[in-house]
């Protein structure tokens, strides 16, 4: 479940009939931009990628379905975003969320489960379609500037049950009255805020934190930005004492710098997952199994011998080949003095952590199953010559009998650098890096650099670390048509639970994934002597 807080809303609570007219408006999800969401990752919509029509969403407050307030009433899909109108319910929750988003304190949310989904080379999803199960009214706003454009409250009410507030006797201030509109009765009375001075910060609760965390981005960044900005108020000025006093006499007030960000010694990235393209299952992906058919016998056609003489006659035959989900999943436990205490808040950092680790255990399961799925082409002697013989040959093994042509190479990082240090008898490296309209001497193939990568064949050359050394794997994937080795996925996402036995929290991040090969003829590997 995705969840990615707009930074526009504009509420309604005005007359429109005579139950009164109670609606929010809001941007549920700009296209084309990239945002941190509820799970630390780096989504982007694509145009069109919610539905405009079925089941209405849900309208909950803080994500939690046992508070819903209302529904989505209207979704209008425009080029730049997802505009929704929401129609609040006529409820004591329902007159809350008006007034807190009257106010200026509620931004929205949207909880999306995304059903075609793309990653880039940095790792980012990219959702293509999605079903929208829900819209939420947050407290925090994810973004700077988030505000309400325009508010107008009313009921229809019996005006005589509507009871004058006793005003008591102050000393008279000063005061220049707002011009207000006549209207028949108030839904939510207000009365008028004197300036106070700033609250001072609340220290957050663990269930506060958790809902920062939940949302990310910059509602995480400023919860932690306000709890040090308070930690440092709090902190007693130092004054010049008499004598000599040197820091180790003074040890205790030292302070101990952090410099962030975490050294990261991992690049959460899936090369492999990244090349072949992760496919949504089918039916949002409620079934454990799924069928994906295959021709294991094509239909015929011949030159007739004579004329009324029988012609070719062959019938098609398709396999029924069951794909099955694996489940990928990990879990850590944290103390509730490990996430109150630490700064930088060792909670997103830890979980960062544990969804890198997903990437890289699904990119790693995508990779061992291509080669297992590979069929041998040759052995390659380490030479240039034999390089090309076996290269040509696993091409030929690819495209004989069917005319796709392969498109990548997957290779460990050892075989990458063997084949980097290949040169000819001068010593001029066979496969030299050709760029900006420059051609290398010795470069193989066209001598242009918007065609000639420099790699054998003119193969698109994946390094993957996930592979086992010594591999090298012809094949073609992400083209959709003639893919010879297909990867699905769905990712569930964090869950998390308290543990008061023991004053912790147990997180865990899982997803499941599956692959397939489709055409294993077209799956070539070449080993080495």
């Amino acid at each position: 479940m995705i969840r990615f807080t707009s930074d526009q809303v504009n509420v309604q609570a005005g007359a429109g009939d005579t139950a009164g007219e109670r609606r929010i408006d809001a941007i549920a999800v700009p296209y084309n931009t990239f945002a941190t969401v509820s799970d630390g990752t780096e989504v982007m919509f694509k145009p069109g990628s919610l539905p405009v029509e079925g089941k209405q969403p849900r309208v909950f407050m803080y994500h939690d379905a046992s508070k819903p307030v209302g529904v989505v009433a209207e979704r209008v899909d425009t080029p730049e975003a997802m505009l929704a109108s929401m129609k609040i319910s006529r409820t004591a929750l329902g007159d809350e969320a008006l007034v807190l988003a009257a106010d200026g304190v509620m931004d929205v949310s949207v909880g999306v489960n995304p059903t075609k989904f793309t990653y880039d080379d940095q790792g980012r999803m990219i959702v293509e379609a999605a079903d929208w199960m829900e819209l939420s009214l947050v407290p925090i706003p994810a973004f700077s500037g988030a505000t309400i454009t325009e508010v107008a409250a009313q009921a229809a009410t019996d005006p005589d049950e509507t009871e004058t507030p006793e005003v008591p006797e102050e000393e008279p201030v000063e005061a220049t009255p707002a011009p207000v509109e006549a209207v028949e009765a108030a839904a939510i009375p207000t009365a008028p805020i004197p300036a106070q001075p700033k609250r001072e910060f609340r220290m957050p609760s663990a269930a506060d934190y958790l809902a920062a965390m939940h949302i990310g981005g910059d509602t995480f960044a400023k919860l932690n930005a306000q709890y040090r900005e308070a930690a440092m108020a709090q902190r007693s000025p130092l004054q010049a004492a008499a004598g000599d006093v040197i820091t180790t006499d003074t040890p205790g007030l030292l302070p101990v710098p952090v410099l962030g960000p975490l050294v990261q010694d991992i690049a959460f990235l899936r090369p492999c997952v990244n090349a072949v393209g992760a496919r949504a299952y089918p039916d949002g992906g409620a079934q454990k199994t799924f069928v994906r058919p295959t021709i294991t016998t094509h239909t015929s056609v011949g030159t007739q011998s004579t004329e009324l003489s029988a012609v070719s006659a062959t019938t098609m035959v398709i396999a029924s080949n069951s794909v099955t989900k694996t489940t990928l999943a990990g879990q850590v436990t944290l103390s509730v003095q490990d996430i109150d205490f630490t700064s930088p808040a060792a909670m997103q950092l830890i979980l960062n952590d544990l969804m890198g680790e997903y990437m890289i255990s699904s990119d790693n399961f995508c990779a061992d199953n291509l080669l297992t799925a590979a069929s041998s082409s040759g052995v390659w002697d380490g030479t240039l010559a034999d390089l090309l013989t076996s290269v040509y040959d696993a091409a030929k093994d690819v495209s004989s009998g069917r005319n796709w042509m392969p498109t990548h190479m997957f290779v460990s990082p050892d075989v990458w650098a063997q084949l980097g240090k290949l040169a000819d008898s001068t010593g001029r490296p066979v496969f030299p890096f050709v760029a900006n309209g420059l051609s290398g001497m010795n470069a193989l193939g066209a001598q242009n650099a918007a065609s000639w990568n420099g790699n054998p064949l003119g193969l698109e050359l994946i390094v993957d670390s996930n592979f086992a050394a010594k591999t090298m794997i012809i094949t073609r994937v992400g083209q959709g048509a003639g893919d010879a080795f297909e990867f699905y996925e769905q990712q569930r996402g964090l869950l998390s639970v308290e543990v008061p036995s023991t004053l912790g929290r147990t997180m865990s991040f899982h997803g499941y994934v599956s692959t397939f090969a489709a055409i294993e003829g077209m799956i070539r590997k070449i080993t080495q002597a």
